[in-house]
């Protein structure tokens, strides 16, 4: 069947204007100095005082764009000082690159900004790797929560580390948003600081069915789950999503050698197709396992796995995979690819756009002069503005309003964007 993956048609991009935005740090793993291009500009003149050590900031005139505007340029003339934006995700191991990502895409906001207020640079701090584990988050969200400068996070990246690490953040006043971690119960836990700029697994999860049931036109399949808080709930809302086909379950240790427990199950069930829940580098490792073992049918994963580790790891088994995200892609906005492969040599990864966005969402605050946690809080909670992926704002939850699913498919040793997945 892999022969005949390259019949799929996606659905094109033209006139999209969708959801997406998010936050990220800089491209070392080290603290850097750096400010992003906000979304608005506070009025002509005005000049705040408060948070931190003496902290003051001067905002040079603007407006928030009414909705269906055009993002708003880059504000001149802020003034700012003693200002802290923390990074806390995966900038090493397994899943590394997904961090990489977040904080690139908001290096591209935070350079545009440093250029246009020389008088504003905001401290940048990516010291904080986690790996995506969420006893080591836990420890790194006691340090940031400790440090007075520090009025805003970008992140946490993973729904495991952002379920661990959240009371921490909620209970210092700490407002976040993540780009990344789409564990739908993240939500329903009364968190004040928590927002999230992406649709969460409940809504990833009809757009994936509806992939496997139009596009892939699967009867039988099968659906692994890594057993982390991202992988089981994603899993779990597909099964629910795919409840009238017939679906084969199982489960990984993500650390084990081999998969071929669940492989053995896939392979003797008979199954077309096998959707997978988790992250790139145990996704490529269960697609060449599964080849290994004869199966020929068509294989999907979920956002973890949509990163050029996956293609690299997996070689010749991931051709033709599809891989789903509410994360905008790589082309979404033309001049923020343009920049991105300028600085960095290659396409925007996987919520490098929304990193970007929410880059300027806190920067945005910071112009207009939003520089303690209680200010910034209030303002991300009420930020209702044009972002590079759509209209960006937040319900009382911190979900983002509004939704959608893309899918890319692998083909000749690439991931190739196909657009939004069918609704019908």
């Amino acid at each position: 069947m892999q022969a005949t993956r390259k019949r799929r048609v996606g659905v094109g991009l033209a006139g999209l204007a969708l959801v997406l935005a998010a936050c990220g740090s800089d491209k070392e793993s080290t603290s850097t100095t750096a400010a992003s291009a906000t979304t608005a500009g506070a009025a002509a003149g005005a000049t705040t005082t408060g948070g931190g050590d003496e902290a003051t900031t001067t905002a040079a005139a603007g407006s928030t764009p009414a909705s269906g505007e055009q993002i708003a340029p880059i504000p001149t003339g802020v003034k700012c000082s003693n200002v802290t934006i923390a990074y806390l995700g995966a900038l090493s191991g397994n899943n590394g690159n997904l961090g990489k990502n977040m904080i690139n895409g908001a290096q591209i906001a935070f350079d545009e900004f440093s250029k246009a207020n020389p008088d504003c640079q905001v401290k940048f701090d990516t010291s904080y790797d986690s790996q995506g584990a969420p006893e080591q988050a836990t420890a790194l969200a006691d340090t940031i929560v400790g440090k007075a400068d520090v009025i805003t996070l970008l992140g946490p990246g993973f729904s495991g580390e952002t379920k661990a690490t959240m009371p921490k953040f909620e209970a210092g006043g700490l407002p976040a948003i993540t780009p990344s971690a789409t564990n739908a119960l993240l939500s329903t836990n009364g968190w004040k600081m928590f927002h999230r700029v992406l649709a969460n697994d409940d809504k990833q999860a009809p757009g994936i069915a509806n992939l496997i049931r139009k596009v892939v036109k699967s009867t039988k399949v099968g659906v692994i789950d890594d057993a982390s808080d991202y992988g089981k709930g994603l899993g779990d809302s597909v099964r629910k999503e795919l409840g009238e086909l017939d679906v084969k379950d199982a489960q990984i240790d993500p650390s084990a050698a081999d998969y071929s427990a669940a492989v053995t199950a896939m392979t003797s069930a008979g199954v077309d197709t096998v959707f997978y829940a988790g992250y790139y580098n145990e996704s490529s490792k269960l697609v060449s396992q599964l080849r290994d073992a004869g199966f020929e049918g068509d294989f999907v994963s979920g956002d973890g796995s949509l990163d050029i580790g996956f293609v690299t790891n997996a070689g010749e088994a991931g051709e033709g995979a599809f891989l789903t995200a509410t994360g905008a892609p790589p082309d979404i906005s033309p001049e923020f690819q343009a920049a991105y492969k300028a600085k960095f040599g290659a396409d925007p990864g996987l919520y490098s756009p929304e990193s970007y966005d929410a880059a300027r969402i806190f920067l945005a605050g910071i112009a207009e002069g939003k520089l303690t946690r209680a200010d910034m809080a209030t303002y991300v909670s009420a930020f209702d503005a044009q972002g590079i992926t759509k209209h960006i704002s937040f319900d009382a939850t911190g979900e983002p309003v509004g939704e959608a699913v893309f899918y890319s498919v692998v083909e000749d040793g690439k991931l190739v964007s196909k657009g939004l997945i069918p609704s019908s």
